[in-house]
């Protein structure tokens, strides 16, 4: 774990000093676009209170402790002396991250956290550090206890999880063109700003951290299409510059929605269902928006 603690240190290092020196460079240059400093500040303050009051309220023990348990008891163990093991950790890492990155986005619980990610008007690397401050409450590491079981050490796949992360620091960034054959294995700007697009046809596609693999198998890739201009952001867009605004909007929606559901099965469908489902089942999920949208093209 202390190996892992110096990979977030100088992580975080390199992470804001980059964002600092893009945020300088895209304020100077004449892109058309004015670069979003309020915004970039939202989410330094999200990022440090994250990592030093919260990390010290709400550490990882919980998640940690249990992985140890499951790695206890584990079904068996990989071989960990030669490729073989290692190559199966880091692609058991990713298949756990890419069900995890799709629950954040199909499962409303998990989806109140995540929305904080993709609230930014503006896709900048900025961005890549608001997580938001409830993802250990909510269980971000759930999706990751079987490779414990599995036989894959937890310190190692959470050192490839925290490496994952970092890899995506750079795929925030709008002004690295497509990648040619590297779109075809690894998530790639070009893929990820399709993923942060709010365009009704780009929703929930390209879940994958350092691979692209998992979307092609599973049928949620999308790619970037030449001449369609991309909108970052929520689909009902966040106007906000108060950051516990920011951190709980989506919380206090769905306490709303779960206050005035009329039984018991519905406030708990709110919890599990995706954002946007109602129960007058008149909503606004991804299918309904692409539905709509489908039914309004001209034939």
């Amino acid at each position: 774990m202390q190996i892992l603690s110096k990979i977030l240190e100088w992580s975080a290092l390199m992470v804001l000093t980059a964002s600092l020196l893009e945020a300088v460079v895209l304020t100077l240059l004449p892109t058309g676009q004015r670069y979003d400093w309020q915004a970039a500040a939202l989410s330094l303050a999200d990022f440090l209170v994250r990592q030093y009051p919260l990390q010290w309220l709400l550490p990882l023990a919980f998640w940690t402790h249990a992985m140890d348990w499951l790695w206890q008891h584990r079904l068996w163990t990989l071989p960990m002396q030669d490729w073989r093991g290692w190559t199966a950790c880091f692609l058991g890492q990713e298949f756990c991250y890419y069900w995890y990155h799709r629950a954040a986005h199909r499962i409303r619980w998990f989806w109140c956290t995540h929305a904080v990610h993709h609230s930014p008007a503006q896709l900048n690397l900025s961005a890549a550090y608001r997580f938001g401050w409830t993802g250990r409450l909510t269980g971000t590491l759930l999706p990751f206890m079987l490779t414990a079981l599995v036989g894959m050490p937890p310190g190692l796949v959470l050192m490839m999880l925290s490496l994952n992360l970092v890899y995506q620091f750079w795929l925030h960034a709008t002004w690295i063109p497509r990648l040619g054959p590297l779109e075809w294995i690894f998530n790639t700007p070009s893929a990820h700003r399709v993923h942060h697009a709010c365009n009704v046809e780009y929703l929930d596609c390209n879940y994958g951290g350092v691979l692209i693999i998992f979307d092609r198998l599973f049928g949620t890739y999308r790619a970037e299409r030449p001449g369609l201009a991309l909108r970052f952001g929520l689909v009902k867009p966040l106007h906000t510059r108060h950051l516990l605004v920011l951190e709980f909007f989506e919380w206090r929606a769905l306490a709303r929605d779960m206050l005035h559901a009329r039984n018991w099965r519905n406030r708990l469908a709110y919890l599990w269902k995706p954002p946007g489902w109602a129960a007058d089942r008149i909503g606004t999920m991804t299918e309904d928006l692409q539905r709509l949208e489908q039914t309004q093209q001209p034939q």
